[in-house]
């Protein structure tokens, strides 16, 4: 079982079955009917549909697919669009829902959609690739298929206000960017052995927050500040926002010194009184063996994956499934208590699971993950359970339209 979304032409991919918006006669019109005929041959694709005869809405019949890279072509009619109040949606619901079921009869292992009734039908996109997703989240969850959604354009995944409304938004302004990244990088800012020094002395890693704190303390801004761009000097204004609440705690933290040529960092002065217990913490503090840090380790990915299944009722089939995942990669994670997930199967998992995001940033550290403010596909996943968006579906087609790998399969 898995979803996945491309942008190609239909006609060029590679399934057990290719569907069609077809006409309700045997005739064939523009957009992907047409694509369709043109590809496999108009004149034989047509003897073919004529034996079928009329199609009505939302029903399905079934062709070869002659000389495509598939075994048949589903072809499907879905309505015109006259605004919504003539029962459009239910009859594309009934279109995705008959094409799969048709595939199951057929025992079919996969199949390739467009976005129905989208061209010349004139079904608005958004729309469509809601109810697509919702038709398969539901079958996928009853059964084994691998799903594709063959789309041309970006605009097929302007989604919904309800759903993802402000998620650009929120990618605008934490996204810290390469220019973004550039100007206020540590090294940029302080030298290469300010920032080695400060970072040793702190055993904190700079962020650029931290970075422009130090620039303000140590050493005079760059003669070029690259601020043309209005979603730049936005993000400045909050860091120095962040920077000035935070002065005081950083300015402990690193134990600056205004200096004109160097970076000085000094360790907090040690209190008299306190140099047993300061002694004794260094102490404490010292190397482990390896033997007892293997020890000490705490519980792995996998045995935090299979515990959390249990603690929520959760079947192990309802969740591999939520997570885009087949039976055969479940059974490999099951099987090994070390198993090291990649970053998308651990957050796709963590969706699965409905985790909080606090929740799912321990998840994540448990496989040697964490969200970062300069990943477009961090901020899509912490944006998605803030507002309490779990659907892998939904969430791969924002990850989509952000040019951003997609989860599960």
């Amino acid at each position: 079982m898995s979803f996945k979304i491309v942008r190609n032409d239909i006609t060029k991919i590679k399934a057990d079955a290719i569907v069609n918006t077809a006409n309700p006669e045997p005739i064939y019109s523009a957009g992907t009917d047409s694509a369709v005929y043109i590809a496999v041959g108009a004149e034989k694709l047509l003897e073919e549909r004529k034996k079928i005869g009329r199609i009505a809405e939302g029903d399905v019949a079934v062709t070869p697919a002659f000389d495509l890279d598939a075994k048949y072509i589903f072809h499907t009619v879905g309505p015109i669009w006259q605004g919504g109040d003539y029962g459009e949606k239910e009859t594309v619901s009934k279109c995705y829902l008959n094409c799969l079921n048709k595939a199951k009869e057929l025992e079919l292992e996969s199949i390739a959609f467009p976005l129905l009734a989208t061209g010349t039908y004139g079904f608005p996109k958004a729309d469509a690739l809601l109810i697509a997703t919702s038709v398969f989240s539901s079958f996928l969850a009853e059964n084994e298929l691998e799903i594709t959604l063959v789309v041309f354009d970006n605009e097929s995944f302007a989604l919904s206000d309800k759903i993802f409304a402000g998620v650009d938004q929120f990618i605008d302004e934490n996204y810290v960017d390469e220019k973004t990244s550039e100007e206020y990088s540590y090294e940029h800012l302080v030298g290469a052995a300010g920032a080695m020094a400060c970072a040793a002395a702190s055993a904190v890693e700079p962020t650029a927050e931290h970075a422009e704190y130090i620039a303000d303390e140590c050493a005079e801004e760059p003669a070029e500040v690259r601020d043309e761009e209005e979603a730049i000097e936005r993000r400045r204004a909050r860091r120095r926002e962040l920077i000035e609440r935070d002065r005081k705690e950083r300015r402990g933290l690193f134990g600056l010194r205004n200096k004109a040529a160097t970076v000085e960092c000094a360790a907090p002065p040690v209190a008299a009184e306190d140099g047993d217990r300061n002694r004794s913490t260094a102490k404490a503090a010292a190397p482990r063996s390896l033997e007892d840090v293997v020890k000490n380790v705490s519980e792995t990915w996998q045995e935090s994956l299979l515990r959390m299944i249990t603690e929520k009722g959760y079947t192990d089939t309802e969740v591999y499934k939520r997570a885009n995942v087949d039976r055969k990669l479940f059974s490999k994670i099951r099987s090994n208590k070390d198993y090291q997930p990649k970053k998308n199967t651990a957050v796709a998992f963590a969706l699965a699971l409905r985790l909080n995001l606090d929740e799912t940033k321990d998840f994540l550290m448990r496989a040697g993950y964490a969200f970062s403010p300069s990943s477009k596909f961090d901020l899509i996943i912490e944006y998605s359970i803030d507002h309490g968006v779990y659907d892998l579906m939904l969430i791969n087609c924002a990850l989509f339209d952000h040019d951003q790998p997609l989860l599960g399969a």
